[in-house]
């Protein structure tokens, strides 16, 4: 039986995580404010709702006090957003506000690691404790994006990776980070990966592809620990 939380698990990529990584008779800790609908589901997985918005300060305490003292063997942060319209044509940095910079900062980076510092002692009290950062190919150098708050934000995911390995090295703890490129997140994951591929012609990744690298490093055994995998779309010439 492994137990897992993850963060960000009400919708998408989240969502994904949530049905498709554990097994039958594992506990997986749900992340998010709205309730996530995979709740629902009857397939042997126990599954806890957490409440939390991850842009209060305060949320990591509040994780923190409702898991009490669980331990706990995978921790998935999947949490990210992005600037007003930042995908439009018509989007640019020159008109963010002030405000809204500061809240992205607070949640891609800040919750990112309070959160983890917060579940450490759970994490230390697993066998083969891992912590897993999803990213962005945003992330990577040469990435051609104009999005500077959350481009910042994907660079400072790998920088708190690199560094936080470091740190729980001594615990038999891994730190991997993983940077996709675009996902087909609109598409459920019960509807299929060959559904997202024909929706958008092969060119988004499908979250199944997703769910299934982030199985491989959690089968891995605690000897191992694979730094970072970099998942940009075939077609995606910018990467």
């Amino acid at each position: 039986m492994k137990k897992y939380i993850v963060f960000g698990a009400s919708k998408g990529l989240g969502d994904a995580f949530a049905r498709g990584v554990a097994q039958a008779g594992d506990k997986v800790w749900l992340v998010a404010r709205s309730k996530p609908e995979s709740l629902s589901l009857e397939d042997g997985i126990q599954r806890e709702w957490l409440q939390a918005d991850l842009s209060e300060l305060k949320s990591a305490t509040t994780i923190k006090e409702q898991l009490r003292n669980e331990a706990v063997d995978v921790l998935i942060y999947n949490v990210g957003i992005w600037e007003k319209e930042g995908f439009e044509d018509h989007y640019t940095f020159d008109n963010d506000e002030p405000a809204d910079i500061s809240k992205l900062i607070q949640v891609n980076i800040t919750s990112a690691i309070v959160c983890i510092q917060a579940l450490l002692p759970q994490l230390r009290m697993s066998d083969a404790g891992k912590i897993i950062l999803i990213g962005s190919t945003a992330g990577l150098n040469n990435a051609n994006s104009s999005q500077v708050s959350f481009v910042a934000s994907k660079f400072a995911i790998r920088g708190i990776t690199e560094a936080l390995r470091e740190h729980t090295r001594k615990d038999g703890i891994a730190v991997t980070c993983i940077n996709p490129g675009e996902l087909a997140a609109e598409i459920p994951y019960e509807e299929g990966a060959e559904h997202a591929l024909s929706v958008y012609d092969g060119t988004r990744i499908p979250l199944q592809d997703m769910v299934s690298l982030v199985k491989c490093v959690v089968s891995l055994s605690k000897a191992a620990n694979v730094k970072e995998i970099n998942v940009p779309a075939l077609m995606d010439t910018n990467t």
